[in-house]
């Protein structure tokens, strides 16, 4: 089984953004990170899973535990509407961030993810861990 651990992190809205994900592949462990001027925190919490994602070529289990509800309710639930009615929310109004959603959509149905909330600075090593590579890529140490 593969687990990831993600997190954005952006000190302004917008403003210098990073992202950061952790990578458990049976044992062998990969961080990767990345940043992005002029950007938001969901943009940044949006962009941790879908490199994570984009960095898996297999067909195990993968469980991918996000403190973002943005995140894990947009992939786990709203989504499916947002497709079916032409990427507009239920107020008629376009999904924001659809170019991400869009990618993360994609990356979802091509493999076995199942997608975990943890509450933040709760104290899980991994979830503290993530939480600091993503300021530290958006320069906010």
């Amino acid at each position: 089984m593969i687990e990831i651990y993600t997190d954005g992190s952006c000190l302004e809205n917008p403003g210098n953004g990073g992202w950061a994900a952790i990578i458990n592949m049976n044992g062998s462990i990969k961080k990767i990170t990345g940043s992005e001027k002029n950007t938001t925190n969901n943009r940044m919490e949006l962009m941790a899973p879908i490199n994570a994602l984009k960095s898996i070529n297999s067909n195990e289990e993968i469980n991918i535990y996000t403190d973002s509800q943005y995140v894990k309710l947009g992939i786990t639930e709203w989504i499916n509407n947002w497709v079916k009615n032409n990427w507009k929310t239920s107020k008629k109004e376009e999904v924001k961030n659809k170019d991400l959603w869009a990618e993360l959509y994609n990356l979802n149905k091509a493999l076995n993810v199942k997608w975990n909330w943890i509450k933040a600075h709760a104290g899980n090593p991994l979830n503290e861990e993530v939480d600091l590579l993503a300021k530290k890529a958006a320069g906010l140490d």
